[in-house]
């Protein structure tokens, strides 16, 4: 395969520490970093509140080397097959520091195509979730801060009362936020101020839980001697997602369940107790099909159906079921694949079958933790607690190859998000994408990436 690292920082001896991962419950919700700063922040800068940008003359160059990778079967969870515990073979090759007559113009219009482009900070805290919406972008953090956007400029912001800021998602005009007290927020841009927001509710709605709340038979027990409305989420609301055809909103929590939102009405039409432990990671898929991912290890797959007079989500089938705890989920539409992210480093994919989805491979790329995942045409980004982003393109057959490694973060990547480079893509036939990643360092760090094998 061939391999971008592009450094957004100067690397260390100390990186290559062999740090050890935590069990099923330690990493269930990747939080436990929060209080491990001084660990990853070997590499850290001093931050701003303003946009740095890279220049040619820049420390941060971008180093080129290759190496030959196809998926590997999962039997084994060891992750010795990674590059980063082999030396490059390529590192004394002359190549790297010559050129041919008549490459020089090509990798400098290629320095401009690819690479870092700044970074976002604020001090707000950890970023914990990315939403990325037309020209805008919205982050989350431990601050209850929602900050905003806009050309790599601080465009504006909103503050709720709630806990700090675990999942957002947009849909058209609105913005729903999942919180770590249980609540998600809905909010609505102002139609004349792009850059005013209000909030329009919350889910459950204050009437649809004070209707619910009047009959017993509307409880459920979630502890020893508690009980709540089964409407309501009692746990922190890690993940949303969004079926756009049907109007639908999933919301994933820590309490073990996921709930299906009526947008139109802000109506909770299902609620289901899905796992044995957290719910990372729910993920609208294609057929009909609905993916989570827990804290238990294992990845299920749902469908939406007639049972009796009413619509259910039944369980099709379980994908995966191993000791590790799947973090982070994403799915390919196009090619019918779904991507699970697990603790213990590696990230599995499974593809469309006749009947069944049918488990097709490996990717091993990181030393640590995987704790995001982002699909976006042929590529696949992972975000890790390594703190770099592996950039994946799926080639014919299921083949993966890893295009790019991401440096530049100084603590564990949280969360991704891609959006389609518009303004590139009208001077240029190569298929570029625009890639935020929020970290545990408190900064969001924008990319540019490409699908051009040539590129890279």
């Amino acid at each position: 395969m061939a391999i971008n690292d592009i450094n957004g920082a100067e690397t260390s001896a100390g990186r290559r520490r062999d740090l050890r991962r935590g069990k099923l419950g330690a990493l269930m919700s990747s939080d436990q970093f929060c209080d491990r700063d001084n660990e990853f922040s070997i590499h850290s800068r001093p931050r701003s509140s303003y946009v740095s940008y890279l220049s040619p003359s820049s420390d941060n160059s971008t180093i080129y080397f290759s190496m030959k990778r196809n998926s590997v079967d999962s039997s084994s969870p060891s992750v010795e097959m990674s590059p980063w515990s082999q030396p490059s073979p390529y590192v004394k090759s002359p190549w790297t520091q010559y050129q041919f007559a008549g490459e020089e113009e090509k990798n400098e219009a290629d320095a401009r195509k690819l690479g870092l482009l700044g970074s976002l900070s604020r001090e707000d805290g950890h970023i914990y979730s990315l939403a990325a919406s037309g020209d805008l972008l919205y982050t989350g953090s431990e601050s209850k801060n929602v900050r905003v956007w806009k050309d790599l400029q601080d465009f504006s912001g909103f503050k709720s009362g709630s806990g700090l800021v675990k999942a957002i998602v947009v849909h058209d005009d609105r913005i729903f936020t999942g919180h770590q007290d249980g609540k998600i927020r809905v909010w609505r841009s102002s139609v004349d101020r792009r850059s005013t927001h209000k909030r329009v509710g919350n889910l459950p709605t204050t009437r649809d839980l004070f209707r619910k709340s009047i009959n017993p038979r509307n409880y459920v027990e979630v502890r020893r001697n508690r009980t709540v409305p089964w409407v309501k989420h009692y746990d922190a609301v890690s993940c949303m997602s969004v079926d756009s055809d049907l109007g639908l909103l999933y919301s994933g929590s820590w309490d073990r369940t996921f709930k299906v939102w009526r947008i139109s009405d802000s109506k909770c039409l299902e609620s289901v107790h899905a796992h044995d432990d957290a719910i990372n990671s729910v993920a609208m898929g294609f057929c009909g099909l609905l993916f989570t991912g827990s804290a238990d290890g294992t990845v299920k797959a749902w469908r939406r159906e007639l049972v009796g007079k009413y619509t259910k989500h039944v369980l099709v089938e379980t994908l995966l079921k191993e000791e590790q705890a799947v973090t982070s989920m994403a799915v390919n539409h196009a090619a019918g694949a779904v991507y699970a992210a697990s603790s213990d480093g590696l990230v599995r994919f499974w593809e469309r079958g006749k009947h069944f989805m049918l488990f097709s491979g490996v990717l091993r790329g990181h030393k640590m933790a995987v704790l995001c995942l982002a699909a976006a045409g042929k590529l696949v980004l992972s975000g890790s607690a390594d703190s770099s982003i592996c950039v994946w393109r799926r080639d014919v057959g299921g083949v993966h190859t890893c295009m790019a490694v991401l440096k530049g973060h100084g603590g564990p990547v949280k969360c991704l998000a891609v959006k389609k480079d518009t303004a590139a893509a009208e001077e240029d036939e190569a298929k570029l994408w625009i890639v935020y990643s929020g970290s545990l360092d408190k900064s969001v760090k924008v990319w540019r990436v490409t699908e051009d094998a040539h590129s890279s």
